[in-house]
């Protein structure tokens, strides 16, 4: 599927706005990408799945080292201009991978009494172990960056990015508005949402699944490192200042999309002299982490202040 038609109106309305295409898909793909982590991210921490998602981000790599060894021993290409017309491969594999591990994940942690941070860890090392075996070889032939899967580049979004972020925005949204209350209530306490019916199993694999789609089809266009801070730092921002789970939800997405037009702006007009009339300029994925983390340590003291324990609106259901 080609995106030329996208990428064509999204230049036209640069030209409308009077910016060029550089400055504006940045913008349009944080902000997707802020309100989907927004979305999700109490969920994330209010479930304890921080290092899952971390889990879930390297998995990835797994996927991407799977798909490009399928590419190269099924169809039996020769150079790496022979892969591209293949690329479309590597999220499917992707996306397959990380659910048979989130579901494995969850399927362990039922039946056995290890602690949730022990099973992650093993299916972790599982998961950096596949990528290892296959993608060193597999990029002999496959013309493929796995730093760009770990940093990204927000700032060379394109509209096919822009298109699978958008469609990732509608999907989160979808299932949240569907199922909010009950992952919300499972989350907060689950033997009281047992006692009133609340399906804790099924919604527990959706947002592992949802949380496996967010991971693995925004991951290509921003990185591994920005997709665990959006989905994680605001939302544990947003519970040391919101004294309900609505707050905290409200918080999480205002932080999310917030740090991420902030830190873009910042890495677009603000640089360093280095002498000889050079300057250094900041990576926007590394300086969007850095005003989330930034904004968590403000919040802290203004829970402080409060005299609140930080953290605690996440253990409240009003």
């Amino acid at each position: 599927m080609t995106f030329d038609w996208l990428d064509d109106l999204l230049y036209n309305f640069a030209q409308t706005l009077g910016v060029e295409t550089f400055d504006l898909n940045p913008l349009v793909a944080v902000v997707l990408l802020g309100i989907t982590c927004g979305i999700v991210g109490s969920l994330v921490v209010g479930n304890r799945m921080a290092f899952f998602s971390d889990a879930m981000s390297h998995t990835a790599f797994a996927g991407v080292g799977l798909a490009l060894f399928g590419i190269v021993v099924t169809t039996g290409i020769r150079s790496p201009l022979e892969a591209d017309q293949y690329d479309w491969i590597i999220p499917v594999v992707m996306v397959a991978l990380g659910t048979i591990v989130g579901i494995g994940i969850g399927y362990v942690r039922e039946r056995t009494g290890l602690t949730n941070d022990t099973v992650i860890g093993v299916f972790f090392a599982l998961a950096v172990g596949i990528g290892a075996m296959f993608l060193p070889e597999a990029r002999k032939f496959v013309n493929i960056d796995p730093d760009h899967f770990l940093y990204g580049s927000v700032a060379l979004a394109r509209g096919e990015d822009l298109f699978i972020l958008f469609v990732l925005g509608l999907i989160t949204s979808a299932v949240v508005a569907w199922r909010y209350n009950g992952l919300v209530f499972a989350s907060f306490n689950p033997s009281l949402a047992r006692s009133r019916g609340i399906a804790i199993r099924f919604n527990n694999y959706l947002l592992i699944v949802l949380l496996v789609l967010v991971v693995n089809l925004s991951i290509k266009s921003i990185g591994v490192l920005l997709i665990n801070a959006l989905l994680v730092v605001p939302a544990a921002a947003a519970a040391n200042l919101g004294r309900n789970l609505r707050q905290v939800f409200w918080l999480t997405l205002a932080g999310s999309v917030g740090a991420g037009v902030i830190g873009l702006q910042i890495s677009q007009r603000v640089s360093i002299g280095i002498g000889g009339g050079r300057t250094m300029d900041f990576g926007p994925g590394g300086t969007i982490i850095v005003i989330c983390v930034f904004w968590f340590f403000a919040t802290m003291v203004v829970a402080t202040l409060r005299g609140r324990k930080t953290g605690s609106s996440g253990d409240r259901s009003g």
